[in-house]
């Protein structure tokens, strides 16, 4: 299986600073991937080395079987991007934005451009100076998405949509990917990578520091289960428990932190009445906090 993203060792320095050091990817056809990491963390340097906007300082990086500098033009017919800063003619309107690159693509007609601004509720008819930076961003989607390309890389393409925007996108991106066609995206929201993604990598200060899947790297986090008995209840009997942590006691309520399985938690807790059980659902937020020492620092270049 030929991959659609594989990179080798890919660095890039701009002068003395640190953009991406030693990145090693594979993105698999058909899969939606998530890339996250806070603002500098080496999102954006990735993408644009990806699509040879930039040159590596080493290392090599590979789309579709073909070297992302020697093929550049080739990779770019086979890709739909949207930049972070999607910069429009202001004069041109939305329709007219689409018709060039529909051209550029070699796409005939716009009838699946007007589709999907049907879906994001966005007018083609204005001059792109009286959209709201909203609709400016539907429109920046509408031209990654519209010629149907295999591969999408998308960097914070939610940014500045309402929440019902994001649910169509979304709604979108798994029509992709039931297509068989790849997702590379970048996103500060975690949620969002959380329903839509397959893997997540992690990105902190320009080094990969967790490339996992989905439910794998949800599975590291620890739960929190909190459990109201009949009667107070002592703590310390539940905090020698292997995987439990943070323990804490209010009269009949008992709070904690898990790692692991919850059956022996269970088990113990069944020796007593138990009046109610909460055990909350892993959020890949918590997860990505580990990786940053308690929350994202904004450390590093962009």
């Amino acid at each position: 299986m030929e991959l659609v993203i594989h990179t080798e060792d890919l660095t890039k320095y701009y002068g003395d600073r640190r953009g991406i050091v030693g990145l090693d990817l594979d993105v698999a056809p058909g899969e939606v991937f998530g890339f996250l990491g806070p603002n500098g963390s080496g999102k954006t340097t990735t993408i644009r080395t990806l699509l040879d906007f930039l040159r590596p300082s080493s290392g090599r990086a590979y789309l579709f079987g073909m070297d992302s500098r020697t093929d550049s033009v080739k990779i770019r017919a086979k890709v739909g991007n949207l930049p972070g800063e999607f910069n429009l003619d202001d004069r041109m309107t939305g329709e007219q934005l689409l018709a060039f690159f529909g051209r550029l693509r070699g796409v005939d007609g716009l009838g699946h451009a007007r589709e999907l601004a049907r879906r994001f509720e966005v007018d083609l008819t204005r001059p792109m100076r009286q959209l709201s930076k909203g609709n400016k961003q539907k429109i920046g989607l509408v031209q990654a998405l519209f010629h149907r390309p295999p591969l999408l890389i998308l960097d914070e393409p939610t940014s500045g949509l309402d929440p019902l925007v994001q649910e169509e996108f979304h709604e979108i991106l798994d029509e992709v990917r039931n297509e068989g066609r790849t997702v590379f995206f970048s996103s500060h929201v975690l949620s969002e990578v959380e329903h839509l993604c397959d893997h997540v990598g992690i990105v902190r200060e320009g080094e990969l520091v967790a490339l996992e899947t989905t439910d794998t790297l949800l599975a590291k986090r620890r739960r929190h289960m909190t459990v109201t008995f009949a009667d107070p209840i002592d703590g310390a009997l539940f905090a020698r428990l292997p995987g439990v942590s943070d323990v804490h006691t209010d009269g009949t309520t008992m709070a904690l932190q898990l790692t692991g399985g919850i059956d022996r938690v269970v088990k113990l807790a069944a020796r007593y009445t138990i009046v109610d059980l909460e055990l909350a659902r892993p959020n890949l937020e918590e997860v990505f906090f580990t990786y940053y020492g308690g929350g994202p620092d904004g450390k590093g270049t962009a």
